[in-house]
């Protein structure tokens, strides 16, 4: 029975998005921070590999079961890229408006703009878990030729939901939650933890 769960990121918008999805579990959801964890190396080439990474870290810190995203944008033209380093595609220190701008002349070359968000979550129930519990979600889209909307982080000003037609920055937290990778994701997670409980 998971009473508590430390939340592996020091990502304020993911941390929004997945503490509204976890509410109806009635679990107490920590996130990192609150134990003073440090963030967790990344050096993998799969979103599964890092994701398992950062929940085993924060696990093992803070005794606790532990749930870890990673996530990113995937750009058809570029084989997947950025995939694992979209939070760094311009470089360092990580920015939002640079990697956008860097999308942006990335693809002015390219018609192809097809694209899409992808997310792993990973729970381990105790730092060595051996049957962690993992989702995945996919969200299709565009990336579009100029920034719309003021809400979301990271490229959803870029990236246009193919359903409504809106980027993912003017979509309401609610039917953004209900589309994106992450709520998909997250809805098949809470399905693993309810089976669990």
């Amino acid at each position: 029975m998971i009473q508590k769960l430390v939340i592996a990121s020091g990502n304020k918008g993911k941390l929004l998005e997945i503490q509204a999805l976890l509410t109806p579990l009635n679990i107490e959801v920590l996130p990192q921070s609150a134990f003073n964890v440090t963030e967790a190396a990344e050096p993998h080439c799969t979103f599964i590999e890092n994701a398992l990474a950062k929940a085993r870290h924060a696990s093992l810190a803070t005794g606790l079961p532990a749930l870890a995203d990673d996530s990113g944008l995937c750009l058809e033209v570029l084989d997947g890229a950025p995939g694992v380093h979209s939070a760094y595609f311009a470089g360092e220190p990580r920015s939002d408006a640079n990697n956008n701008a860097h999308v942006l002349k990335t693809l002015k070359q390219h018609e192809n703009r097809f694209a899409h968000y992808y997310c792993c979550l990973v729970l381990v129930r105790k730092h060595d878990d051996p049957q962690p519990l993992i989702a995945e979600g996919i969200w299709a889209g565009q990336i579009l030729k100029k920034p719309r909307g003021e809400g979301g982080f990271g490229y959803d000003p870029l990236f246009m939901d193919n359903i409504t037609g809106k980027s993912a920055a003017e979509l309401t937290p609610e039917l953004k939650n209900k589309l994106s990778h992450r709520g998909q994701a997250l809805r098949k997670m809470l399905h693993l933890i309810e089976h669990l409980n």
